[in-house]
């Protein structure tokens, strides 16, 4: 009787069982703003897990105990350092001791916007190099419906193993809110589809070690769209508030207080607020990824379309705005010195990813402006073909500049103290609210 359960045994048990008693070794290739929190709870769980990235840096101040995300606590890192359960590789040789690799890597647009999916076919042929029987294989880089099957799934059946029998393959879209302190990794429920029934318990066996709530979807494909479903959705709704702000501006009409009485509404409405632009690697992009797919598939996405076009002119709006400012005070753009408050393209965080702050400055630059920022949680950025520093929040850095322009909404900004000492004020957030001064041009 013995003999016949063993025989009977399949790979997904196999595989069920290392995860249930943690002998099982975790893969996670990108060690970024997605794959490293993953992978430091999945180590936090009991698993040995190998990270891999190409970037040296990162691979050097994780194995020295440090992290580089700022949501990552650095004694986290050290304390699984230190015991073993966490290691850091540029080798994607150390993928043939894993029994699950999580995909995490960036998914950016090309400059036609369509999508780039080169960095998910890199990491996927590595895993193909070192693909085995009973691996579970899981890309949580956003992504096209369609990606895990049409792309993924031939390449890693290429070499004779069955998906379902001999390997297993999913999608998982990630949902990282940066700075959030409500919401991480391990709390925020986990979407998980796989190529077939087995895949997909398998997976969901995975993230259940660790994670306070997954969701199993009937298929990858499910499972890419409702990534997709989830950002196009803000990027929508905010494209409309930003319309409507571009027409209250028109007809005189402060749209901050439109909103906050729009949602005192206990049903039917839910608050999106306009800013400079749309900032982050999830947003800006992956509306595009949908409206191409779209468009491969012979549909017109129309809102999601529009939606991108009113977003990607809010940056040109503020310099219309930095425009007018100035110009109360008899100045032109060209030859002022203007200070953009906040690089991070959304508040108390340190990330800069297509922030709307950065196409400000370069635009303010293309009309002569000379451009300065300040950001506590950004020392220096790439600009203009050189570094920049982050000036000093001080009334010396402030009174310098002709004009402030509040980008992003750092709570550490004392904005009483901005208006004290700006000359000039753009604000695009809203936060000189119920303050009135002839300084202040809002959005």
């Amino acid at each position: 009787m013995t003999k016949t359960r063993r025989s009977t045994r399949t790979a997904a048990d196999a595989l069920i069982a290392r995860l249930d008693n943690r002998t099982a070794r975790l893969g996670v290739i990108g060690l970024g703003y997605v794959g490293l929190p993953l992978a430091v709870e999945l180590a936090q769980a009991g698993f040995e897990v190998f990270g891999v990235d190409i970037d040296e840096s990162r691979v050097r101040q994780l194995n020295q105990g440090k992290s580089f995300i700022q949501d990552v606590p650095a004694a986290d890192v050290r304390a699984l350092v230190r015991e073993g359960r966490l290691h850091a590789s540029t080798e994607f040789s150390v993928l043939k001791k894993c029994d699950t690799v999580n995909i995490c890597v960036p998914t950016p647009l090309s400059k036609q916007r369509d999508p780039d999916v080169s960095y998910i076919v890199a990491a996927a042929q590595q895993v193909v190099d070192h693909l085995h029987k009973g691996m579970l294989v899981i890309l949580e880089s956003t992504t096209y419906p369609g990606t895990t099957e049409e792309l993924l799934l031939p390449m890693m059946s290429a070499g004779g193993l069955e998906v379902g029998k001999d390997f297993f393959l999913a999608f998982s879209p990630e949902r990282v809110d940066p700075g959030n302190p409500d919401f991480q990794t391990r709390n925020i429920p986990k979407v998980v589809g796989g190529v077939t029934p087995a895949c997909t318990r398998v997976a969901v066996k995975l993230y259940e070690q660790r994670l306070d709530k997954v969701i199993p979807v009937s298929s990858t494909q499910v499972a890419e769209m409702v990534k997709l479903l989830e950002n196009t959705f803000r990027s929508v709704n905010i494209g409309l508030v930003n319309e409507l702000a571009l027409m209250c501006a028109r007809l005189k009409i402060d749209v901050w207080e439109v909103i906050s009485a729009a949602a005192t509404k206990p049903f039917g409405f839910m608050p999106f607020y306009p800013g400079p632009g749309l900032g982050g690697h999830c947003i800006p992009i992956d509306p595009f990824y949908l409206s191409w797919k779209a468009r491969a598939s012979g549909f017109e996405a129309r809102f999601i379309e529009l939606a991108g076009h009113v977003n990607g002119h809010m940056p040109d709006h503020v310099i219309e705005l930095v425009a007018e400012a100035l110009n109360r005070r008899g100045k032109a753009i060209r030859g002022s010195k203007v200070l953009v408050l906040g690089v991070a393209y959304k508040a108390d965080i340190d990330d800069v990813r297509e922030s709307p702050s950065l196409d400000i400055m370069e635009k303010l630059r293309e009309r002569g402006a000379k451009i300065e920022f300040c950001d506590p949680f950004v020392p220096a950025i790439k600009f203009a073909g050189g570094t920049m520093k982050s000036v000093p929040f001080s009334a010396a850095s402030l009174k310098r500049f002709d004009c402030a322009v509040i980008a992003t909404a750092h709570k550490s900004f004392h904005y009483p103290s901005v208006l004290a000492w700006s000359k000039a004020i753009v604000d695009t957030r809203n936060a000189l609210k119920g303050r009135k001064s002839k300084k202040i041009v809002r959005l």
